[in-house]
């Protein structure tokens, strides 16, 4: 048995979702949430907010593995994609505290991992977690959503790559 918590970075709202997956592979939801820093806190203060919360989910899930999504940015958002970046830091800093270590998986190869499409649509990646996980309704907001996508897709790349190794053969992403 296997617990993941799947993280999507943000400053404003930051989604979280602990799944455990069982080994045939069947996975259930733990918990998921949001951590919602202060928007009107000055950025060091919200970067602590970020720090502090996810501190806590932490020790309430206990993870085996955090899996946050990889820095990307249009090339016309530099800003973003630095202040991302801090968010992306404290995130893996509470969690190289708690002794949990950290995976990076871009959105492309989530949705592949999930759907079998790198170019999946949202809203079809949001189905699949809501069948994956037996879920009556799609989680809200989006950010819940993609948290677990992203522990799913570790746990099928993880998956995958158990059944290649029997075979002796390895993948190449």
């Amino acid at each position: 048995m296997i617990r993941i918590l799947g993280v999507d970075p943000g400053l404003r709202i930051t989604g979280y979702g602990a799944i455990e997956e069982d080994a045939d592979g069947t996975a259930r939801l733990v918990e998921a949430g949001v951590i919602t820093p202060n928007v009107s806190a000055p950025l060091e203060r919200r970067l602590g907010q970020l720090h502090v919360e996810m501190c806590a989910v932490l020790a309430a899930t206990r993870p085996d593995v955090m899996v946050i999504e990889e820095l990307w940015s249009a090339y016309k958002n530099p800003t973003t994609a630095i202040l991302m970046g801090h968010a992306r830091g404290v995130l893996c800093l509470a969690a190289d505290a708690a002794g949990v270590p950290v995976k990076h998986l871009a959105h492309s190869l989530v949705k592949r991992a999930l759907v079998g499409s790198g170019s999946a649509t949202k809203e079809r990646v949001k189905r699949m977690v809501t069948a994956e996980l037996r879920l009556v309704k799609i989680p809200q907001p989006d950010d819940v959503s993609d948290a677990l996508a992203l522990a799913l897709a570790h746990a099928n790349i993880q998956r995958a790559d158990a059944r290649f190794a029997r075979l002796g053969v390895g993948l190449a992403r």
